[in-house]
């Protein structure tokens, strides 16, 4: 079942939460998109080229890739002919109810996708997905729904191998938060309005965010600002002023401070660098 096109805000397209699977040769998105479900894409031949922000991702053969697709993502090169993958989404409110041991949801909200060997998971995910995509197509989903499960938990405890449990209702603070920062981090919005939000006391949700995801929300937001900045410089031909205001930012001199700070270079350079490769 294939994502229903919803909204186009700045060019990225929001897709509807469904539980999906598809196999076939990558694509090349005119367009980033999100959508609010985990997606775990296995790579059996060929290769993805996502682009996240503005750095490129590439999952090889015998890798697997698994994110939240709340942050604009875009595939950014054709695949080949052998090119063979198994792309499976399912929503975010199913994999939450598995009840992720707290460092498995960090590891699951941070920006970028947790690619990992399929191999190292002593699991044979390949397999396994086509196995998923046969019975999911086929209606019968139930004994796929704890493959995924199984092998999700593998991928998120293999790069957070020293998780603490954190109670369900914490985790649906944290989430949350998240999602409306994932929305709404082009507009003003602060990091106490975030807090607010999970209706929690504001302090004690800014401290538990924190110990979830690792960092704070205000840093969380500016993640996000310049991961869109990124995007913005490396797909398009705005000017930096604009690209500012799109992603978020108050100021022109905020945007560059933060720009140059996580990126190591000023917005100008960083556009140059990428058109040169």
């Amino acid at each position: 079942m294939q994502g229903v096109v919803v909204d186009v805000h700045e060019g990225v397209v929001s897709e509807r939460s469904a539980l999906w699977t598809w196999r076939g040769t990558p694509p090349v998105m005119k367009r980033p998109h999100r959508h609010d479900d985990v997606e775990l894409n296995v790579v059996r031949a060929g290769s993805l080229h996502y682009l996240f922000g503005g750095s490129e991702v590439v999952v090889r053969p015998g890798e697997l890739a698994l994110f939240w697709g709340a942050t604009p993502h875009q595939l950014v090169r054709p695949g080949t002919s052998e090119g063979d993958v198994m792309w499976v989404h399912v929503p975010l409110t199913t994999v939450l109810s598995w009840e992720l041991r707290r460092e498995e949801l960090a590891a699951l909200l941070q920006a970028r996708p947790t690619v990992v060997q399929a191999a190292d998971l002593g699991y044979d995910a390949v397999g396994a997905a086509q196995r998923w995509h046969t019975d999911i197509e086929a209606g019968d989903s139930a004994v796929a729904f704890l493959e995924i499960q199984a092998l999700v938990r593998r991928a998120l405890r293999y790069s957070a191998p020293d998780a603490v449990h954190c109670a369900p209702e914490q985790l649906d603070a944290v989430v949350v938060m998240t999602r409306l920062i994932a929305q709404s981090f082009r507009e003003p919005i602060t990091p106490t309005e975030v807090a607010e939000a999970s209706h929690l006391n504001p302090t004690y949700a800014m401290t538990l965010f924190r110990r979830v995801v690792g960092c704070s929300i205000g840093a969380y937001l500016t993640r996000c600002r310049v991961a869109e900045a990124q995007r913005l410089l490396v797909t398009t031909n705005r000017s930096t002023t604009d690209v500012a205001h799109a992603a978020g930012f108050g100021s022109q001199s905020q945007f560059y401070t933060h720009f140059t700070r996580t990126c190591g270079q000023s917005p100008g350079r960083y556009r140059t660098d990428l058109g040169a490769r």
